[in-house]
């Protein structure tokens, strides 16, 4: 694909933020899908998902959603609402996060809200929130990104 900028091919890294910053949901690639996390909308520094349907084996013996896949929904949207913000040639890498599970989540449909707070050229700081049909708030989470080009891959 060429870059609208005139400098030749996209990467593929390039190509998703161009997705994100277009907004074309549908075709945003991600295995998440296969757990029925389903991106809903990208905007300018903020992503929202939803995740309606959740497999057996995201829960626990007692019923509950695990947390570590709650982390997985909430990287999901960080990811896609750092991409909104980046320029080609550029990507973002998760320096740091904290997740607050606020209640045990049993299957249900869930939301989830990212947005960048703040970003310099080298880190962002994002806030995310995973809210119940009921309008509950399940997850508070936070976390900073490193911002590369990529010319400091290595």
């Amino acid at each position: 694909m060429t870059s609208p900028r005139g400098k030749g091919t996209l990467s593929a890294l390039d190509e998703v933020n161009r997705l994100i910053r277009e907004n074309r949901v549908d075709e945003y690639p991600s295995a998440t899908r296969e757990l029925g996390m389903r991106p809903e909308r990208f905007g300018s520094g903020t992503a929202e998902w939803s995740w309606v349907d959740q497999p057996a084996l995201v829960l626990n013996q007692f019923g509950v959603i695990q947390g570590g896949y709650l982390a997985v929904f909430v990287d999901e949207i960080f990811a896609t609402a750092i991409g909104s913000v980046l320029e080609q040639g550029e990507w973002g890498v998760t320096i740091e996060v904290k997740l607050s599970y606020l209640r045990a989540l049993f299957p249900r449909p869930l939301r989830g809200y990212a947005k960048v707070l703040y970003r310099t050229r080298s880190l962002a700081f994002l806030e995310a929130n995973v809210v119940t049909s009921e309008g509950e708030t399940a997850v508070t989470a936070s976390s900073t990104w490193a911002i590369r080009t990529q010319s400091t891959r290595t």
